[in-house]
């Protein structure tokens, strides 16, 4: 873990590949002073740039205990979304809701037009990032990992994040691929109360775990696919994050070939799998300058550098092949 007081928006921070605390990033920004002078301010602040556009928030029962999850047969969620106006769902949280109280990722820039010209990490205007609220009670959400990088900056209330490196996949106890929470497929264990009777492995995973309790004005950066859980730990609390990618735009989502792995890959003979990883190790993750340095440069085709033309061959080529 790397530790950083602020302003430490430098590259090697934007660039790290291990997670970095940022004490006191954003405490300057209006919505965080408004939070630590009340509950009621923070409120008003918001209401001043939310739209008459509903938001889409996530409520369940008391009996959840704050764990957005699924139900016990697996067969969907232990809480439903529900479209409503932000002051409404505002109004809720600010009186002390006994239910699971949670909007995800809202996007500011659309719901709470002019916010972030105050409230904004103008060293990150070059990766053009998207920008988020996260709000809601005591609510915690599995270990899950996302594609671009992240900085979190906790506005309100206190939140813990435990942090995985890409590679404790296996011991996380990964739940389904294509039904997920919110798009991302997420840990089934508990990270406040973690069962090792059931996930033996998780113990593993927790000796590679690092823990971080931000306070209001506090930021972390979270690199690329490190799985994250938090944990809200107010009856208030909320999140600003940015999100941005250091690939090109035209590049596709990875997840998409894992996906396409299980459809054309797993299930071969051994022997053909071994054959395949060869040919991925050759063409993908060993790829250098001498992969294709024996074919003349314009007969290359999909082995050349990648760029936006060559991208949208490429998607349409793919695109014929599976509509077959």
């Amino acid at each position: 873990m790397v530790e950083t007081v602020a302003p430490a928006l430098t590259d090697d921070v934007l660039q790290s590949t291990q997670p970095v605390l940022l004490r006191g990033l954003v405490r300057h920004w209006p919505l965080v002073q408004a939070a630590q002078r009340s509950d009621a301010e923070f409120g008003d602040y918001l209401r001043g740039f939310c739209t008459a556009t509903p938001v889409v928030s996530w409520r369940g029962a008391p009996e959840i205990g704050g764990r957005f999850f699924y139900t016990d047969d697996f067969g969907g969620f232990n809480f439903k979304p529900q479209p409503c106006p932000f002051s409404a769902l505002l109004d809720e949280l600010l009186a002390g809701t006994p239910d699971a109280l949670y909007l995800g990722s809202t996007e500011i820039d659309s719901a709470f037009p002019g916010m972030r010209a105050h409230n904004d990490l103008p060293e990150l205007a070059r990766c053009h990032p998207l920008a988020s609220l996260w709000l809601g009670n005591r609510t915690r959400v599995g270990a899950h990992f996302d594609l671009p990088d992240n900085i979190a900056c906790v506005v309100a209330g206190r939140r813990r994040f435990t942090l995985f490196p890409p590679d404790q996949v296996g011991n996380l106890y990964i739940g389904p691929l294509d039904l997920t929470p919110a798009g991302q497929a997420i840990s089934l264990v508990d990270t406040a109360q973690p069962d090792l009777g059931r996930f033996p492995r998780y113990a593993q995973a927790l000796a590679q775990a690092q823990t971080f309790e931000l306070l209001p004005g506090d930021a972390l950066f979270i690199p690329s696919q490190w799985w994250h859980a938090v944990q809200a730990l107010e009856p208030v609390s909320a999140l600003v994050n940015f999100w941005w990618r250091q690939s090109p735009s035209f590049m596709d989502t990875p997840l998409n070939t894992l996906l396409m792995g299980l459809l054309s890959l797993r299930d071969l003979p051994p022997a053909q799998r071994d054959a395949w990883r060869a040919l991925f190790d050759h063409y993908v993750f060993d790829a250098d300058e001498q992969t294709a340095a024996h074919i003349p440069p314009a007969a290359r085709g999909v082995l050349a550098p990648m760029n936006d033309h060559s991208a949208r061959q490429l998607r349409a080529l793919l695109r014929n092949r599976l509509n077959r």
